[in-house]
C-alpha cells in the first residue's frame, strides 16, 4: 500500500476556515459588550427627595431634565419633609433633597455635610372644602365649630407647624378629627369628603381643581413656608444632581413652580 503525503494546500485551507470562523466570534462579541457596556457607563441615575408638595411640579422638571440629558433618569420620593429628613440623616441614599422649610432642611445639615441650601420657592395656605362647600366654610373662624370637621397635618410636619403659626396668629384654637402626616394625605381627607375642611397649601388646591375650592384668609400671610433645595456630600450622582438643583433655580424652574401657585422667594 502507498502512502501519499497531503498537499500543503489540503492542511493550509480547513486550518485557515476555522481561523477565520474564531475570528469572526471574537470580533462580534466584543463589539456587543463594549457598546452595553459604554451604555451602562454613561446611564445615570439622579435620587431626589422632595416635599409632597412638590409632586406635580418636580415629576415635571424631572421631564424635563431627562429629555435634556439622555441616559440620565430622576428618582423621586415624595413625603412628609420631615420623614424624609430622618429617612437621609439615617442613612437612605439620596442626591438632593428639596423641603417644605428651613426647619427639616437644618434636621438633615445639621447631621451630615451638604450643599449650601437655596431657598427656590415659597407657599402659603388656603382653606379647603369640598365641591359644594356642604359646611359653608367662610373663614378661618368657621373651623373652630364643634360641627365642622376639620383636618390638618400633624405639627411635626411643615404644614401643620404652618397651620398651628396660622391659628396662633389668629388667637384661634381648632380640635381637628384627624391629625396626617403630609399635606396630601390631609387633602385627600377633603376630597373623600370625610372631612368639612382642612388647611393645606394653595398649590395642592390648585392642582386639586374641581375636587376642591379654596378659602383665601389673612392669617395665612404670616404663617408662608420657604422651600429650600440643597445637593447631599455624599450624593452618588454628584454632578447631576447639582444639574438638576440648577434647573429648579433657573428662570425655567421658576416658570414651573410659579404656575402651580408657588410664590418667588
Amino acid at each position: 500500500m502507498v502512502f501519499r503525503r497531503p498537499s500543503r494546500w489540503a492542511i493550509a485551507l480547513p486550518v485557515a476556515l476555522a481561523l477565520a470562523g474564531l475570528s469572526g466570534c471574537g470580533s462580534g462579541a466584543p463589539a456587543t459588550s463594549t457598546t452595553s457596556a459604554s451604555a451602562g457607563a454613561d446611564a445615570t441615575e439622579v435620587t431626589v427627595f422632595a416635599a409632597a408638595s412638590l409632586t406635580g411640579t418636580f415629576t415635571d422638571l424631572g421631564k424635563t431634565f431627562e429629555a435634556a440629558h439622555p441616559g440620565t433618569t430622576v428618582r423621586f420620593n415624595f413625603g412628609s419633609s420631615a420623614t424624609l429628613a430622618q429617612q437621609i440623616v439615617q442613612g437612605a441614599p439620596a442626591d438632593v433633597f428639596a423641603a417644605a422649610s428651613p426647619a427639616t432642611m437644618k434636621t438633615v445639615t445639621d447631621a451630615s455635610p451638604a450643599g449650601s441650601p437655596a431657598t427656590f420657592a415659597r407657599n402659603k395656605l388656603q382653606i379647603a372644602v369640598p365641591a359644594g362647600n356642604p359646611a359653608q366654610v367662610e373663614e378661618l373662624k368657621d373651623l373652630t365649630d364643634a360641627k365642622v370637621k376639620v383636618a390638618l397635618c400633624a405639627e411635626q410636619v411643615p404644614c401643620g407647624a404652618a397651620a398651628a403659626k396660622a391659628l396662633d396668629a389668629a388667637g384661634l384654637k381648632v380640635t381637628p378629627v384627624t391629625l396626617e402626616q403630609d399635606v396630601k394625605a390631609t387633602l385627600t381627607k377633603v376630597k373623600l369628603g370625610e372631612v368639612d375642611a382642612a388647611l393645606v397649601y394653595k398649590t395642592d388646591v390648585i392642582a386639586s381643581a374641581g375636587k376642591v375650592t379654596g378659602i383665601e384668609f389673612p392669617e395665612a400671610d404670616q404663617a408662608i413656608n420657604d422651600y429650600p433645595i440643597a445637593t447631599l456630600a455624599q450624593a452618588p450622582a454628584g454632578d447631576a444632581a447639582r444639574r438638576f438643583v440648577d434647573l429648579v433655580l433657573s428662570q425655567q424652574g421658576k416658570d414651573v413652580l410659579t404656575k402651580a401657585g408657588f410664590e418667588a422667594p
